[in-house]
């Protein structure tokens, strides 16, 4: 049974539909967790490589511990989420992520690193893709891909906002104060506006409209895996977020010696401006859309986007490749889960998305340790952004593959 024929008992339109406040929490949480846990990791790193002296290769392999943990995390977040409920993770969450932020600005040694990313994963992995789409998939069911697309608007926002805030505080503060003041505004803001604005999801919720639902998670990943339907999904949006995350993370210390530190934060948040522009037109447009065609044409752009920057020298071709790459960064995120609701039973959306995500992080770990390593090698940034052209080019290619949509049917 494909999930976009099981009917909606709610009417998930109206604006008084207690899921909407829900989506405005899941906006507010993303804008947090991409300012500090995703956008700030360009900063940190050309922060602590000036405080510190320490190469961008150290610094991208405690990031891609951070990556690796918490997308073994991020498998049984669907799990967390049904035992603990929908409040209790989005709060631990967010103590988990402002602690971490805090500890930043206290680390003087690389091995601590990596207890701050220990941290920042439990955070990342409860304020992100999977716990969102799993938070709204207890609410929402005709609507939810529309709803997923909103709230995770607060990713781009997070990227327009966060990077020139935590570039002017440091500037202004210096670069402990700045963390410690970030942390803290995030604290004061979603703390209320989870406690307030989340309430019990609906005992008709869309998940329970299968007569599979009751399940056992386990079942539903090992009938995924066996599915040339999911790898098709999980693989290539790997490959492109390997080549995403990879880029980003360095992209502050890629641009910075060329257009400056005020230049460079301001194309890095024209860049997210550009995402939230994607994510609405593509959330409105995915309905009558091929999504897998569509996935295949941004992955391409965002190839043709990162050429035009390492080819063309100057600040205009440096805005402009980021305003093109910025149009698919955010669909990078958004799409996957898109085309498993189409795809995919309802009942088996969250496990199913938990997983995707995990495999997906998994190999995009190694994204800013990737970049890091080879421009240490080369000597500049040239070479890893090739190598993130083909593997941008080999994920066109294979999201085009489909198989069989149910993952429990074999």
């Amino acid at each position: 049974m494909d999930a976009s024929t099981v009917p909606s008992p709610l009417n998930e339109r109206s604006l008084r539909f207690a899921g909407w406040r829900v989506v405005g929490v899941c906006f507010l949480a993303a804008t947090f967790a991409w300012a500090l846990g995703f956008y700030g990791q360009s900063v940190y790193l050309a922060e602590l490589r000036r405080a510190h002296g320490w190469s961008a290769a150290t610094i991208s392999a405690a990031t891609t511990f951070f990556y690796l943990f918490s997308a073994l995390l991020v498998v049984f977040v669907s799990d967390a989420i049904r035992v603990l409920g929908v409040r209790t993770c989005l709060v631990g969450a967010v103590l988990c992520m402002a602690l971490a932020t805090v500890l930043f600005g206290f680390v003087d040694a690389p091995w601590q690193l990596y207890g701050v990313y220990t941290l920042m994963a439990v955070g990342w992995a409860g304020l992100t893709m999977a716990a969102i789409s799993n938070t709204l998939g207890l609410w929402f069911h005709a609507q939810r891909g529309l709803a997923i697309s909103l709230a995770l608007n607060g990713a781009s926002l997070g990227g327009i906002i966060g990077v020139p805030v935590l570039v002017a505080a440091i500037a202004a503060l210096g670069f402990t104060p700045a963390v410690v003041a970030m942390a803290a505004v995030m604290v004061v803001v979603l703390l209320p506006v989870i406690l307030l604005g989340v309430g019990t999801p609906p005992l008709h919720a869309p998940d329970g409209a299968s007569a599979r639902a009751a399940l056992p998670s386990s079942r539903i990943r090992a009938g995924a895996l066996r599915s040339l339907s999911f790898w098709s999904i999980a693989l290539p949006f790997a490959l492109v977020l390997l080549a995403q995350i990879g880029f980003i993370v360095h992209q502050f210390s890629f641009m910075e010696p060329v257009i400056g530190r005020e230049q460079a934060s301001l194309a890095m948040a024209m860049m997210t401006a550009m995402a939230v522009v994607g994510r609405v037109v593509f959330g409105f447009l995915m309905g009558r859309l091929n999504q897998r065609a569509a996935s295949a044409v941004l992955f391409v752009s965002q190839a043709l986007a990162l050429l035009a920057m390492v080819n063309i020298s100057g600040a205009t071709a440096l805005f402009a490749g980021c305003v093109v790459f910025g149009f698919t960064v955010g669909n990078a995120i958004t799409l996957p889960s898109m085309i498993v609701h189409r795809e995919f039973d309802a009942h088996a959306f969250g496990v199913v998305v938990s997983l995707s995500t995990a495999i997906s992080s998994a190999i995009s770990a190694c994204g800013p340790a990737l970049v890091g390593i080879l421009r240490d090698w080369s000597g500049s940034y040239a070479l890893p952004l090739y190598v993130c052209m083909a593997l941008e080019l080999v994920a066109a290619a294979g999201v085009l593959l489909r198989g069989r949509n149910d993952p429990l049917s074999a």
